[in-house]
Parts: structure tokens; C-alpha cells; sequence
């Protein structure tokens, strides 16, 4: 098992592509040819993390938050994570962060707050756009169905809830071979017309190389006529948030104390209560002050996310509970999420969920 084979699978759940301007996910530390014997997953890397990796022989450290976020211009050990970096060197641990790129995607972070609340209906609370793209190709009408399924199972034709989906016309192509073609149908140097389908798809932007080259492969022409396009419309599985309901409302006060039970939170903050029970729920890992006006275009009754500050619990106006429960609570199961998909995907590979406590704010009860 090479670090390539766990972060290419990572990338499929979570493209690369899709994290932040600002952010710095990706592989921070260590080759992509290196043999792993093992991975340790995390939320935030610490020096007790990276021992933590050596006492299990585990080389290589997966966290959500990138230990380098910012540009360092100098490497100081005495500075934390100038230390922990060089530390990571010593020990020849490879690191790996998988941060708002996990955050955008429908079955990231958010996905597995909502499954602990048990939220149903979901979707994306605010959805990109510019991350879609349409291909439009003509194929012989005997050949349109097996184009069809290469693309499908290329990643091509995914809609919301519906997968396979296409749109194809019937039309009539030219063409008038060379004398250095091998056509598939018509003669050299001689115009042929062909009954021909007009095949269109969508596909997620990630995903053009695989697709062309599905489209290349399963096409019986030698030169295929094709256009790719941009669409400009809302992903429907990529963005940031999540919105959802509760199978049945609850009062406030026994919302709350499901939250703090399930995620072990000490004290949640929050805006003046509104007086309604809770149906509609908003939810964002980590700091989320920006959805605020989100969830209130959404009708929600209820903003669960993390990091707001002072000012921004006035936004509430009595429109909407935000509640804040706390940066490290709010995304400790990612690791959880990590941990299954790795699992699943590489039965035999040693991977450990950390030991280390590492949220670093504490409560004095």
C-alpha cells in the first residue's frame, strides 16, 4: 500500500479540487511512492500525534486540518508547528490533510453531524456553481447504448438523486474519409451520411478526464465529433453546510440536551430562544458564521455550527436559534468517517483513529 493509493482514494470522495482558495489540503509532508505500514487519523496533528505514530509503526498521519496553513517563512522548533513539522521529518511520518474539500462535499463532515441528529431531507445549504459541465457527442445509433453505459460508469449522468441520466436525438452525419483514414463505415475519399444520436451528459468538473476518456474508448469512430460546455447551474452535492429536518420537532431545551449528550459538549451558546419548536435544522462543521444568512433564507429554525462570535448572534433577530457547540465537537466524528472509508475500501490496512486528545480549548465547569 503507497500513500498514492490512499490519497487517490481519498480524492474520490473528496476531489482535491474542491477545497478552499485559503486552504491548504493535499499532502503536506512525505512522498507519494512511500510504503505505508499503516495511518493514524485525526483532526488536528500534534507532537503527542506523531509519537503516537511511531508507538503503532504507523507512517503516515491523516488529519482534517492541515498542520501548515499559512506560508511558513522560517522553520523554528521552538515554535508549535514548526516543531511538529520537523518532528514529522525526523521520524519520516507522512501527512496528509483532507479539510474543506471533506467540508463541500454532500457526505463529508456535515453528513455525519446530521446522521448523529438524525436529520433527514437533506441537501446542501449553499451550493457551488461553476462545477458542472456538459458533454455533447454523435455516435452511430447502433452504438449508442454501450457509449451510454461507459459513460455512466464513467461518473457521467449523475443528477441529484438520479443517477443514468441522458438526453438523445436523432439526426443525420456527414463525413468524407482521407486517404490516410480507416473509417468505420464509407468508402475514401467519398461522402458518407450516417444515422447518427446526438448524446448528452453532465458530469462533475473532476471528472472530465475520466469521462473523455470512456467516450474515446467505447466510440467506434476514429475521429469523434464532441463539445464539452459549461453549465451554470448549482452542484447539487457540493457546497458548503447542510439543511435538513428532524423526524419529529422537539422543544428547544430537549434539542439542546440531545446535542450535548450525543456530542459530549460541555455548553452550547446560543441566540434568544424563539419560542417555536425545532423542526428545520442547519448545520455547519467548524466555523460556519458565514451560512448564517443561509439558514434563514432556508427557513430553519435552528443554525448548529461553530466559532461565531459576539456580533454575530444578533443576526438571530428572532428569525432563527444559532447555537455554537464548539469548533473540535462539531467535527470530531470526521474521523469516524475517515476511519470507515479507509476501512472499507483497504480491509487489510492497519488504520487507527487517534488516542490523542486534541481539541485545544478547555471548560471550566
Amino acid at each position: 500500500m503507497k500513500t498514492l493509493d490512499i490519497i487517490n482514494f481519498l480524492e474520490t470522495v473528496a476531489p482535491a479540487s474542491l477545497q478552499e482558495s485559503y486552504d491548504n489540503a493535499g499532502l503536506i509532508y512525505g512522498s507519494t511512492g512511500t510504503e505505508c505500514t499503516g495511518a493514524i487519523v485525526c483532526l488536528d496533528i500534534t507532537d503527542q500525534v506523531i509519537e503516537e505514530a511511531v508507538k503503532f509503526n504507523c507512517n503516515f498521519v491523516i488529519a482534517h486540518h492541515p498542520l501548515v496553513f499559512k506560508a511558513l517563512k522560517k522553520i523554528n522548533p521552538e515554535h508549535g508547528i514548526s516543531r511538529v513539522l520537523v518532528n514529522a521529518i525526523k521520524k519520516d511520518i507522512s501527512i496528509y490533510a483532507i479539510h474543506t474539500n471533506l467540508d463541500n462535499v454532500i457526505s463529508g463532515v456535515n453528513m455525519k453531524i446530521a446522521d448523529k441528529i438524525g436529520l433527514k431531507k437533506l441537501e446542501i445549504l449553499d451550493k457551488k456553481t461553476g462545477l458542472v459541465k456538459k458533454l455533447v457527442c454523435f455516435v452511430p445509433t447502433s452504438h449508442l447504448e454501450v457509449l451510454q453505459s461507459a459513460l455512466f460508469n464513467a461518473g457521467a449522468g449523475h443528477i441529484g438523486n438520479y443517477n443514468e441520466c441522458s438526453f438523445a436525438t436523432e439526426g443525420k452525419g456527414t463525413f468524407k474519409a482521407g486517404k490516410d483514414a480507416n473509417p468505420f463505415v464509407g468508402d475514401i475519399g467519398v461522402r458518407h451520411a450516417e444515422n447518427e444520436m446526438r448524446l448528452e451528459v453532465v458530469f462533475s468538473v473532476w471528472q472530465q478526464k475520466a469521462v473523455v476518456a470512456a467516450m474515446k474508448a467505447s466510440h467506434p469512430y476514429e475521429e469523434i465529433a464532441y463539445d464539452i460546455m459549461s453549465v451554470d447551474y448549482p452542484h447539487q452535492e457540493v457546497g458548503a453546510g447542510l439543511l435538513g429536518e428532524l423526524a419529529e420537532p422537539l422543544e428547544s431545551n430537549s434539542f439542546f440536551k440531545m446535542v450535548k449528550e450525543i456530542f459530549q459538549v460541555p455548553v452550547i451558546r446560543h441566540s434568544p430562544l424563539t419560542g417555536k419548536t425545532i423542526k428545520k435544522v442547519a448545520i455547519c462543521g467548524g466555523a460556519g458564521s458565514f451560512l448564517i444568512s443561509n439558514a434563514i433564507a432556508a427557513g430553519a429554525d435552528i443554525f448548529l455550527t461553530a466559532d461565531l462570535k459576539y456580533h454575530d448572534f444578533f443576526e438571530a433577530d428572532g428569525r432563527i436559534i444559532l447555537a455554537d457547540m464548539g469548533h473540535y465537537e462539531s467535527e470530531q466524528f470526521t474521523q469516524d468517517l475517515l476511519i470507515d472509508l479507509l476501512k472499507q475500501k483497504f480491509p487489510n490496512f492497519a488504520v487507527l483513529k487517534t488516542g490523542v486528545a486534541t481539541n485545544p480549548v478547555n471548560y471550566f465547569l
